[in-house]
């Protein structure tokens, strides 16, 4: 328990952004779920741009390393064009 007002206010202020850094991460893993079980290639370029949306968003209000923003991106991106590879060799 914190004895200082100054660590009490910190205490506060951890609580609270550990909270808004959860949803934000939330926020991301729903969207790389949703580019990774697409099973149309249209599809997935959809959610792909809307992923790509929320990363770079994330990115900016600093709840993850941009680094880190556009390895997610870039991977996301790899699967969509196997997808879209796939599709094309099967039609």
């Amino acid at each position: 328990m914190a004895h200082h007002k100054s660590a009490e206010k910190r205490n506060r202020q951890s609580i609270k952004r550990n909270q808004y850094n959860r949803a934000n991460k939330r926020l991301v893993k729903d969207a790389v779920k949703a580019v990774r079980t697409a099973t149309d290639a249209a599809d997935a370029e959809a959610k792909l741009i809307i992923a790509t949306s929320i990363l770079d968003k994330v990115t900016a209000r600093g709840v993850m390393h941009k680094n880190t923003a556009s390895n997610r991106k870039s991977s996301l991106a790899r699967a969509v064009n196997r997808l879209k590879a796939a599709a094309t060799a099967t039609a």
